[in-house]
Protein backbone atom coordinates (compact mmCIF):
# COMPACT_ATOMS: atom_id res chain seq x y z
CA UNK A 1 0.00 0.00 0.00
CA UNK A 2 1.25 3.47 -0.93
CA UNK A 3 -0.13 6.54 0.83
CA UNK A 4 0.02 9.80 -1.11
CA UNK A 5 -0.85 13.07 0.62
CA UNK A 6 -1.75 16.01 -1.61
CA UNK A 7 -0.79 19.13 0.28
CA UNK A 8 0.04 22.82 -0.04
CA UNK A 9 0.12 25.68 2.42
CA UNK A 10 -1.74 27.90 -0.05
CA UNK A 11 -5.41 27.36 -0.82
CA UNK A 12 -6.96 27.30 -4.28
CA UNK A 13 -4.14 25.50 -6.07
CA UNK A 14 -6.20 22.44 -7.05
CA UNK A 15 -5.44 19.85 -4.37
CA UNK A 16 -8.91 18.31 -4.50
CA UNK A 17 -8.95 18.09 -8.28
CA UNK A 18 -5.56 16.38 -8.32
CA UNK A 19 -6.57 13.96 -5.55
CA UNK A 20 -9.87 13.01 -7.15
CA UNK A 21 -8.46 12.47 -10.62
CA UNK A 22 -5.42 10.52 -9.47
CA UNK A 23 -7.75 8.29 -7.45
CA UNK A 24 -10.16 7.83 -10.34
CA UNK A 25 -7.38 7.00 -12.79
CA UNK A 26 -5.76 4.44 -10.49
CA UNK A 27 -9.12 2.79 -9.74
CA UNK A 28 -9.97 2.56 -13.44
CA UNK A 29 -6.67 0.76 -13.98
CA UNK A 30 -7.39 -2.01 -11.52
CA UNK A 31 -6.08 -0.61 -8.26
CA UNK A 32 -8.04 -0.62 -5.03
CA UNK A 33 -8.02 3.01 -3.88
CA UNK A 34 -9.17 4.90 -0.79
CA UNK A 35 -9.44 8.70 -0.88
CA UNK A 36 -9.61 10.61 2.42
CA UNK A 37 -11.05 14.11 2.69
CA UNK A 38 -8.96 15.79 5.42
CA UNK A 39 -10.17 19.30 4.60
CA UNK A 40 -12.72 21.23 6.64
CA UNK A 41 -14.26 22.24 3.31
CA UNK A 42 -15.59 18.83 2.22
CA UNK A 43 -15.23 19.25 -1.55
CA UNK A 44 -13.64 15.85 -2.11
CA UNK A 45 -16.44 14.23 -0.12
CA UNK A 46 -18.94 15.11 -2.84
CA UNK A 47 -16.64 15.00 -5.87
CA UNK A 48 -17.96 11.55 -6.82
CA UNK A 49 -21.40 10.18 -6.13
CA UNK A 50 -21.78 7.30 -3.69
CA UNK A 51 -22.78 3.75 -4.44
CA UNK A 52 -25.25 3.24 -1.59
CA UNK A 53 -25.67 5.15 1.68
CA UNK A 54 -22.68 6.90 3.28
CA UNK A 55 -20.78 5.22 6.09
CA UNK A 56 -21.87 5.87 9.67
CA UNK A 57 -18.67 7.78 10.39
CA UNK A 58 -16.07 9.88 8.64
CA UNK A 59 -12.83 11.74 9.28
CA UNK A 60 -13.57 12.56 12.94
CA UNK A 61 -13.94 8.87 13.82
CA UNK A 62 -10.85 7.98 11.79
CA UNK A 63 -8.69 10.36 13.81
CA UNK A 64 -10.21 10.20 17.28
CA UNK A 65 -10.51 6.40 17.26
CA UNK A 66 -7.47 5.75 15.05
CA UNK A 67 -9.74 3.35 13.19
CA UNK A 68 -11.41 3.09 9.78
CA UNK A 69 -14.18 0.85 11.08
CA UNK A 70 -17.59 2.02 9.80
CA UNK A 71 -15.90 5.07 8.23
CA UNK A 72 -15.45 3.89 4.63
CA UNK A 73 -18.05 4.82 2.02
CA UNK A 74 -18.12 3.42 -1.52
CA UNK A 75 -18.17 5.79 -4.47
CA UNK A 76 -19.83 5.21 -7.81
CA UNK A 77 -16.36 4.63 -9.30
CA UNK A 78 -15.60 0.92 -9.10
CA UNK A 79 -12.64 0.27 -6.81
CA UNK A 80 -12.68 3.78 -5.31
CA UNK A 81 -13.69 4.24 -1.65
CA UNK A 82 -13.98 7.38 0.45
CA UNK A 83 -13.66 8.62 4.02
CA UNK A 84 -15.65 11.84 4.04
CA UNK A 85 -14.96 15.05 5.96
CA UNK A 86 -17.35 15.75 8.84
CA UNK A 87 -15.55 18.55 10.66
CA UNK A 88 -17.03 21.80 9.27
CA UNK A 89 -16.07 23.84 12.35
CA UNK A 90 -12.44 22.72 12.32
CA UNK A 91 -12.61 21.14 15.77
CA UNK A 92 -10.18 18.38 14.84
CA UNK A 93 -7.33 20.89 14.70
CA UNK A 94 -7.86 21.66 18.39
CA UNK A 95 -8.39 17.99 19.30
CA UNK A 96 -5.14 16.97 17.61
CA UNK A 97 -3.27 19.79 19.37
CA UNK A 98 -4.56 18.61 22.78
CA UNK A 99 -3.85 14.92 22.16
CA UNK A 100 -0.23 13.76 22.66
CA UNK A 101 -0.30 11.35 19.72
CA UNK A 102 -2.89 13.28 17.71
CA UNK A 103 -0.69 13.86 14.69
CA UNK A 104 0.01 10.12 14.42
CA UNK A 105 -3.63 9.00 14.48
CA UNK A 106 -4.19 8.80 10.70
CA UNK A 107 -0.98 6.83 10.30
CA UNK A 108 -2.05 4.35 12.98
CA UNK A 109 -5.53 3.96 11.52
CA UNK A 110 -4.23 3.18 8.04
CA UNK A 111 -1.89 0.47 9.31
CA UNK A 112 -4.92 -1.76 9.92
CA UNK A 113 -6.01 -1.63 6.25
CA UNK A 114 -2.64 -1.81 4.54
CA UNK A 115 -3.61 -5.11 2.91
CA UNK A 116 -6.99 -3.84 1.71
CA UNK A 117 -5.82 -1.08 -0.63
CA UNK A 118 -3.12 -0.49 -3.21
CA UNK A 119 -3.22 3.29 -2.81
CA UNK A 120 -4.54 5.77 -0.26
CA UNK A 121 -4.78 9.42 -1.29
CA UNK A 122 -5.32 12.14 1.31
CA UNK A 123 -6.63 15.59 0.40
CA UNK A 124 -5.66 18.35 2.85
CA UNK A 125 -6.61 21.89 3.70
CA UNK A 126 -4.51 24.82 2.53
CA UNK A 127 -3.38 25.84 6.00
CA UNK A 128 -0.67 24.75 8.37
CA UNK A 129 -1.94 22.89 11.43
CA UNK A 130 -2.29 19.59 13.22
CA UNK A 131 -4.69 18.09 10.67
CA UNK A 132 -2.34 18.76 7.78
CA UNK A 133 0.58 17.44 9.87
CA UNK A 134 -1.32 14.20 10.55
CA UNK A 135 -1.94 13.68 6.83
CA UNK A 136 1.71 14.31 6.00
CA UNK A 137 2.99 11.99 8.74
CA UNK A 138 0.84 9.20 7.25
CA UNK A 139 2.34 9.64 3.76
CA UNK A 140 4.90 7.73 1.75
CA UNK A 141 4.87 10.49 -0.88
CA UNK A 142 3.80 14.13 -0.88
CA UNK A 143 2.33 15.78 -3.97
CA UNK A 144 2.01 19.56 -3.99
CA UNK A 145 0.07 21.32 -6.78
CA UNK A 146 1.52 24.70 -7.77
CA UNK A 147 -0.22 27.19 -10.03
CA UNK A 148 2.12 29.15 -12.36
CA UNK A 149 1.71 32.43 -10.49
CA UNK A 150 4.41 34.27 -8.61
CA UNK A 151 2.50 34.26 -5.31
CA UNK A 152 2.01 30.51 -5.58
CA UNK A 153 5.69 30.01 -6.38
CA UNK A 154 6.79 32.06 -3.38
CA UNK A 155 4.36 30.28 -1.06
CA UNK A 156 5.57 26.91 -2.33
CA UNK A 157 9.08 27.82 -1.32
CA UNK A 158 8.25 29.56 1.95
CA UNK A 159 5.32 27.54 3.27
CA UNK A 160 6.09 24.08 1.98
CA UNK A 161 9.77 24.17 2.87
CA UNK A 162 9.02 25.48 6.36
CA UNK A 163 6.41 22.77 6.80
CA UNK A 164 8.88 20.02 5.90
CA UNK A 165 11.59 21.51 8.08
CA UNK A 166 9.19 21.67 11.04
CA UNK A 167 8.08 18.07 10.64
CA UNK A 168 11.69 16.99 10.36
CA UNK A 169 11.90 17.58 14.11
CA UNK A 170 9.69 14.49 14.57
CA UNK A 171 12.42 12.13 13.37
CA UNK A 172 13.14 11.11 16.96
CA UNK A 173 9.59 9.68 17.09
CA UNK A 174 10.20 7.44 14.09
CA UNK A 175 8.89 9.80 11.41
CA UNK A 176 10.86 9.86 8.18
CA UNK A 177 10.11 12.85 5.99
CA UNK A 178 8.68 11.62 2.68
CA UNK A 179 9.87 13.02 -0.65
CA UNK A 180 7.82 15.82 -2.18
CA UNK A 181 6.91 16.22 -5.85
CA UNK A 182 5.53 19.54 -7.05
CA UNK A 183 3.00 19.42 -9.89
CA UNK A 184 2.40 22.51 -12.00
CA UNK A 185 -1.37 22.86 -12.23
CA UNK A 186 -3.58 24.94 -14.54
CA UNK A 187 -0.63 25.60 -16.82
CA UNK A 188 -1.54 27.90 -19.70
CA UNK A 189 0.43 28.72 -22.86
CA UNK A 190 1.54 32.21 -21.87
CA UNK A 191 5.18 33.24 -21.70
CA UNK A 192 4.64 34.44 -18.13
CA UNK A 193 3.47 30.99 -17.03
CA UNK A 194 6.51 29.37 -18.65
CA UNK A 195 8.88 31.82 -16.96
CA UNK A 196 7.33 31.25 -13.55
CA UNK A 197 7.43 27.48 -14.07
CA UNK A 198 11.19 27.77 -14.72
CA UNK A 199 11.61 29.78 -11.53
CA UNK A 200 9.69 27.17 -9.55
CA UNK A 201 12.02 24.45 -10.83
CA UNK A 202 15.04 26.55 -9.84
CA UNK A 203 13.61 27.11 -6.36
CA UNK A 204 13.12 23.37 -5.86
CA UNK A 205 16.63 22.58 -7.12
CA UNK A 206 18.05 25.00 -4.55
CA UNK A 207 16.91 22.71 -1.70
CA UNK A 208 18.28 19.21 -2.50
CA UNK A 209 18.33 18.32 1.19
CA UNK A 210 14.49 18.38 1.26
CA UNK A 211 14.09 15.95 -1.66
CA UNK A 212 11.83 18.30 -3.60
CA UNK A 213 11.45 17.82 -7.33
CA UNK A 214 9.02 19.15 -9.90
CA UNK A 215 7.17 16.71 -12.14
CA UNK A 216 7.99 17.05 -15.83
CA UNK A 217 4.31 16.81 -16.73
CA UNK A 218 2.14 19.84 -16.01
CA UNK A 219 -1.64 19.76 -15.78
CA UNK A 220 -2.94 22.13 -18.46
CA UNK A 221 -5.58 24.80 -17.92
CA UNK A 222 -8.45 23.26 -19.88
CA UNK A 223 -12.20 23.11 -19.32
CA UNK A 224 -12.14 19.31 -19.19
CA UNK A 225 -11.27 19.34 -15.48
CA UNK A 226 -14.20 21.59 -14.58
CA UNK A 227 -16.53 19.55 -16.76
CA UNK A 228 -15.39 16.29 -15.16
CA UNK A 229 -16.08 17.66 -11.68
CA UNK A 230 -19.54 18.84 -12.66
CA UNK A 231 -20.57 15.40 -13.96
CA UNK A 232 -18.70 13.54 -11.18
CA UNK A 233 -16.40 11.62 -13.49
CA UNK A 234 -12.60 11.15 -13.60
CA UNK A 235 -11.25 13.55 -16.19
CA UNK A 236 -9.41 10.88 -18.19
CA UNK A 237 -12.76 9.33 -19.12
CA UNK A 238 -14.11 12.43 -20.83
CA UNK A 239 -11.03 13.74 -22.65
CA UNK A 240 -9.10 10.89 -24.26
CA UNK A 241 -7.61 12.87 -27.17
CA UNK A 242 -6.88 16.44 -28.11
CA UNK A 243 -5.53 18.23 -31.16
CA UNK A 244 -2.54 20.56 -30.94
CA UNK A 245 0.40 20.59 -28.52
CA UNK A 246 -1.70 20.46 -25.34
CA UNK A 247 -1.93 16.98 -23.80
CA UNK A 248 -5.34 15.42 -23.38
CA UNK A 249 -6.47 14.65 -19.84
CA UNK A 250 -5.85 10.94 -20.45
CA UNK A 251 -2.31 11.57 -21.68
CA UNK A 252 -1.67 13.97 -18.80
CA UNK A 253 -2.72 11.44 -16.19
CA UNK A 254 -0.70 8.67 -17.86
CA UNK A 255 2.46 10.77 -17.84
CA UNK A 256 1.86 12.20 -14.38
CA UNK A 257 1.53 8.74 -12.88
CA UNK A 258 4.95 7.88 -14.32
CA UNK A 259 6.43 11.17 -13.05
CA UNK A 260 5.25 10.26 -9.55
CA UNK A 261 7.05 6.94 -9.79
CA UNK A 262 3.83 4.93 -9.58
CA UNK A 263 3.87 1.63 -11.40
CA UNK A 264 0.52 0.12 -12.31
CA UNK A 265 0.98 -3.59 -12.94
CA UNK A 266 -2.61 -4.59 -12.30
CA UNK A 267 -4.93 -5.24 -15.26
CA UNK A 268 -7.44 -2.54 -16.09
CA UNK A 269 -11.07 -3.16 -15.23
CA UNK A 270 -11.78 -3.55 -18.92
CA UNK A 271 -9.12 -6.29 -19.11
CA UNK A 272 -10.67 -8.07 -16.13
CA UNK A 273 -14.07 -8.00 -17.83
Amino acid sequence: MTTITVCATKGGVGKTTVTANLGGYLADHGAKVLIIDADVQPTLSSYYGLNGPPASHGLTHLIQSASTEEAISHTGISGLDLIYSDDPEGELQHWIARTPDGRFRIRRALESIQNDYDFILIDTQGAVGGLQDAAIIAADLLVSPITPEMLSAREFLRGTVQMLERLGDLQYLGFERPPLIGVLNRMDKTRDAKDIASQIRELAAAHPELEIRIAETAIPATVAYRKAASIQMPVHRIETSRSGPTLSALETMQRLIKNLGIEITLPTREDKA
